[in-house]
C-alpha cells in the first residue's frame, strides 16, 4: 500500500483526492490556499482533511525514510534476516520500528558489549539455554585474567548484563510492557520542599496521582511545566502487583521458570533487574513523552475550537451584513445575511 493510498483509508477519500493534494503541497501551496482555490482539482477535499493529510503525510514520509535507513545499517551489519525485514517493513509507527532497530543501532560501549569482548556470550546463551547447569560451575570455564574475567562472581555479572540487554532489546516484548504501562501506570508527583513558597501556582500538583492514561491535557501540561522548573517532583509507579506481571511476561517471553533447575534463580533475579534497571526506565521516559505529546496536541485542538467560535461571531454585532468574494476567474461573490446570521 502507497502512503496515498493508506491516508485515503484513514480519510475514508479516493486515493486520486489524496494523490492531486499531494502534489500540489509539494508544489508549494498552502492547506488554506488549496482548499479555497483549488477544490475542483483535489475533489472537495475540505480545510480539515487537508490539514490532516498534510500531517500523516509528513508523519509517514519521516516513517519511510527513517525505515530505509534502518534497513540499510542493518544490512551493513550483515544482520538483516528476511524475517527481521518483513517486521521492519511492517512497522506501522515509528516507535515500533525503533524497538525493532534497539538490538542493531550502534551505540556506546556498554557494559553488555565490554561482557561480549570478554568472551561471555557462550555463558549466557547457556545458562539461558540449560537452567540444569549449575552456573558458578559453568562459569569457572570463562575465567580470563587477561580479559578481566578474573573471579566467577565477575562472569556471571557479565553474562546477567548481556541477557539484561538482550532481554530489554527484544521488540515485541518492549511494546507490550509499554502498553500494558500505558494502562496501569500511574502518574505521581510532589513539591520539591525548598520551592515550596515561590510554587505555588503548582499547589494543586504538590502531592497528586492519577492513571497517565486518564491525565487531561491542561494537567499534564501543568505538571510537565512544574517539573521542568524545578517545582515538580514527578514519576510514573505500578503497584506491586503489576510490577510482578510484567516480570513474568519477560520470563515467559524467554522462557524462563522456576523449575528448581540449578539455573533457575538465578535467571529470575536476572529478569527482575531487566524490569527495574532497564525496561521500566526506559519506558517512563517513553511514555513521558507521548503525554506530553498527546497533551499537547489536545491543547492545540482546544484552542482552535476556541478561535473557530471567536472568529465566527458577528464582528459589528447584530446587523444585516453584506459579504463580498473577490474572484478574477469566477466573478465577486455576495453573499447577505441578516441580524441572527440567517442567509438571505
Amino acid at each position: 500500500m502507497t502512503i496515498s493510498e493508506q491516508i485515503a483509508g484513514e480519510l475514508s477519500v479516493a486515493a486520486r483526492q489524496i494523490n492531486a493534494a499531494v502534489a500540489l503541497l509539494d508544489e508549494g501551496a498552502t492547506v488554506p490556499f488549496i482548499a479555497r482555490y483549488r477544490k475542483e482539482v483535489t475533489g472537495g477535499l475540505s480545510d480539515i482533511q487537508l490539514r490532516a493529510l498534510e500531517t500523516r503525510l509528513t508523519y509517514l514520509r519521516e516513517l519511510e525514510e527513517r525505515r530505509e535507513t534502518v534497513l540499510k545499517t542493518i544490512s551493513e551489519q550483515e544482520k538483516l534476516t528476511p524475517e527481521l525485514e518483513k517486521s521492519i517493513r511492517a512497522a506501522d509507527n515509528k516507535a515500533t520500528l525503533e524497538d525493532l532497530y534497539a538490538p542493531y543501532k550502534p551505540k556506546r560501549r556498554t557494559k553488555a558489549q565490554i561482557a561480549r569482548e570478554a568472551g561471555l556470550q557462550p555463558l549466557a546463551d547457556g545458562l539461558l539455554q540449560d537452567p540444569q547447569q549449575m552456573p558458578e560451575q559453568f562459569a569457572e570455564q570463562f575465567l580470563d585474567e587477561e580479559k578481566g574475567i578474573e573471579t566467577v562472581q565477575a562472569a556471571l555479572d557479565g553474562a546477567r548484563q548481556i541477557l539484561m540487554e538482550q532481554f530489554a532489546e527484544a521488540a515485541e516484548l518492549v511494546g507490550e510492557c509499554r502498553e500494558f504501562l500505558w494502562k496501569y501506570g500511574v502518574v505521581t508527583s510532589e513539591v520539591v520542599k525548598e520551592k515550596k513558597q515561590q510554587g505555588q501556582k503548582f499547589k494543586d500538583y504538590f502531592e497528586y496521582e492519577e492513571a497517565i492514561h486518564k491525565i487531561p491535557s491542561h494537567r499534564a501540561l501543568a505538571l510537565l511545566r512544574g517539573r521542568r522548573e524545578s517545582i515538580l517532583r514527578i514519576q510514573l509507579t505500578l503497584n506491586d502487583t503489576d510490577h510482578q506481571h510484567c516480570q513474568d511476561r519477560i520470563a515467559q517471553f524467554f522462557n524462563i521458570n522456576d523449575s528448581k533447575r540449578p539455573a533457575d534463580a538465578w535467571l529470575q533475579e536476572t529478569v527482575q533487574w531487566t524490569w527495574k534497571i532497564k525496561l521500566f526506565s526506559k519506558l517512563d521516559c517513553d511514555l513521558m513523552l507521548r503525554l506530553r505529546e498527546a497533551a499537547e496536541q489536545e491543547a492545540i485542538n482546544v484552542f482552535a475550537e476556541n478561535l473557530k467560535h471567536l472568529l465566527m461571531a458577528a464582528p459589528a454585532g447584530a446587523r444585516v451584513t453584506l459579504g463580498l468574494d473577490p474572484g478574477l476567474r469566477s466573478g465577486v461573490k455576495v453573499v447577505v445575511v441578516d441580524a441572527t446570521g440567517k442567509l438571505l
